[in-house]
């Protein structure tokens, strides 16, 4: 994604376009899958299927061109299940797969991750262990021919690529490689296998007592993988813990109880759902966890929702821990998946689900889902982004927590201590080029060149993070790159933006040579939320 700022007025709306983008990006990708049921008999009355071939069938007779009937019935689909509720949504069969890979863990493929930059395919890692990495594959290759069909210079998609590069396990794909200091395509040729998928970002130490553990998503392996972590935090001394939510947009139900039953006693709520053809389902935590004991803070901001706000509930309403950050979405539909025969499938609204004290965090649809969405983005005009007394709460939907602290239902999760959204015009240098892809691909560029390099310096991630600082002459390289690729001038440029933008600058090229154990330190290092989390750490 890339904007561009011109003058200090735009760079205000442009930040709020950028927001917007990814708000509406996050919307739509969206969900929480509860269970899956086979397809059942269809509910139309004799009367009403008729009807419905009767149009498709005048359609086809009639209509002045072509018609892809297919289509036609997806599109009635759709727009059937958006008249129920913002959430209840239809997949088809490619679209169903590729979200089941996500949330089962693997996929099958040639494991590798990779961006278009400049209309060239680059690898940014390798799966460690996967077919790329045994073939030799590696870190800064350019892709440019994929089973001997050119893919540079083409204008090719993400979902292209994906296309040509994912596939049956066993099967082969031949990948045409250009690499630095070879002035020749190299051919490699890798057999597909299964990939596994992460949900967890990473897991490690703060300081000697407080461990830092973000969940990006919650799918099939979530609970082991956070599970895992744990106990080897636990190990090296871990007494206090920061759980990251933010960004977090849901996942699998299952995933989020069994992370609450880590924190909580037996017997304790976690949540319970409630829905007109469904029984009330109340779960509470079944078993010893493995973090029942120490301070827990959990972290969340405007797009934790469904999954993460079960989680932030839970821990919040059982005065487990403390909530830290923004208000988050206000999902609080269950989805069921039901699986079609073709293939493809709907996840159908069927309960409500609620928190330990009563809570349903679901905002108001009643509206429609255009108006759904808005209310959404209009936060950030009404001003709750930035200020917490711009919430309006409803006196009505008053709760109590395990030890009688008030909260509030009908809109998401607010957390105990308020972060409002960065959005400093002072800062105006540093969104600037932060908010284009050009910082992106000098980061990559650079760790391409300087690899060997660096890895002398710093044989270590945690090497890295604590000794390596970007130098005045490499911002200006940044800053000089930035303007060759885009045609602008960086204006407004002082102390904070230069401060800010080498901490991302170190951050991306840690990232690129260490992955996430170089970059999640560095960006915590200036994370408000964050900070305001071990400063309270230290408090409690």
């Amino acid at each position: 994604m890339e904007n561009n700022y011109t003058d200090n007025n735009s760079s205000a709306n442009n930040r709020i376009k950028n927001f917007f983008t990814i708000a509406i990006s996050f919307l739509v990708g969206m969900t929480v899958a509860l269970y899956f049921v086979p397809g059942r008999q269809s509910g139309l009355s004799k009367m009403q299927s008729n009807k419905l071939d009767e149009v498709v069938k005048y359609i086809n007779s009639y209509y002045v061109d072509t018609v892809n009937t297919d289509q036609l019935f997806e599109t009635a689909i759709n727009s059937m299940l958006q008249e129920l509720d913002p959430h209840s949504t239809y997949a088809n069969a490619t679209e169903n797969k590729a979200m089941m890979e996500s949330l089962e863990g693997a996929f099958e493929g040639v494991g590798i991750q990779f961006s278009i930059m400049n209309d060239t395919i680059m690898v940014i890692s390798t799966v460690s262990g996967g077919p790329s990495e045994k073939q030799g594959i590696r870190a800064g290759d350019r892709i440019v021919t994929v089973d001997g069909k050119n893919v540079a210079g083409i204008g090719i998609q993400n979902d292209e690529v994906m296309k040509m590069l994912r596939g049956k396990k066993k099967t082969n794909v031949t990948i045409g490689i250009m690499r630095q200091g070879y002035p020749q395509i190299t051919d490699y040729t890798v057999t597909r296998d299964v990939i596994p998928t992460y949900t967890l970002d990473i897991a490690y130490m703060v300081d000697p007592q407080t461990g830092y553990i973000k969940i990006n998503q919650f799918g099939a392996t979530t609970a082991r993988e956070f599970s895992d972590a744990i106990e080897q935090l636990k190990k090296k001394g871990m007494s206090k813990m920061i759980l990251d939510l933010r960004s977090n947009s849901g996942g699998f139900l299952d995933a989020a109880i069994q992370i609450c039953d880590e924190f909580l006693a037996k017997g304790e709520m976690i949540v319970y759902t409630e829905g007109l053809h469904v029984p009330t389902d109340k779960i509470y935590a079944t078993r010893y966890g493995n973090f029942e004991k120490g301070d827990v803070i959990v972290l969340i901001d405007d797009f934790s929702a469904s999954a993460s706000e079960i989680v932030a509930g839970a821990i919040q309403d059982n005065d487990r821990g403390i909530v830290v950050g923004r208000r988050s979405f206000g999902k609080g539909l269950v989805q069921r998946q039901i699986d079609l025969t073709d293939k493809s499938s709907i996840r159908l609204t069927v309960a409500r689900y609620h928190t330990p004290s009563g809570r349903c965090i679901q905002r108001e649809y009643g509206k429609g889902t255009e108006a759904y969405y808005e209310d959404f983005i209009d936060r950030y005009y009404r001003g709750e982004m930035s200020h917490s007394d711009s919430i309006k709460f409803d006196e009505n939907q008053k709760f109590k927590t395990k030890n009688g602290r008030t909260v509030y239902g009908g809109g998401g999760i607010m957390p105990d201590y308020f972060i409002p959204l960065d959005d400093d015009s002072t800062l105006n240098a540093y969104y600037q080029v932060l908010n284009s892809s050009a910082i992106i691909q000098f980061a990559f560029n650079y760790a391409t060149d300087n690899k060997e390099k660096v890895l002398k310096q710093y044989p270590t991630a945690a090497s890295y993070v604590k000794g390596m600082s970007v130098s005045n002459d490499l911002l200006k390289q940044l800053l000089n790159f930035y303007t060759q690729k885009t045609g602008l001038k960086v204006k407004d440029l002082n102390n904070d933006s230069i401060k800010e933008l080498k901490v991302w600058l170190k951050a991306l090229i840690g990232r690129d040579i260490y992955k996430e154990e170089a970059f999640y330190p560095v960006i915590n290092s200036s994370d408000k939320t964050f900070l305001k989390a071990m400063e309270l750490t230290k408090e409690r």
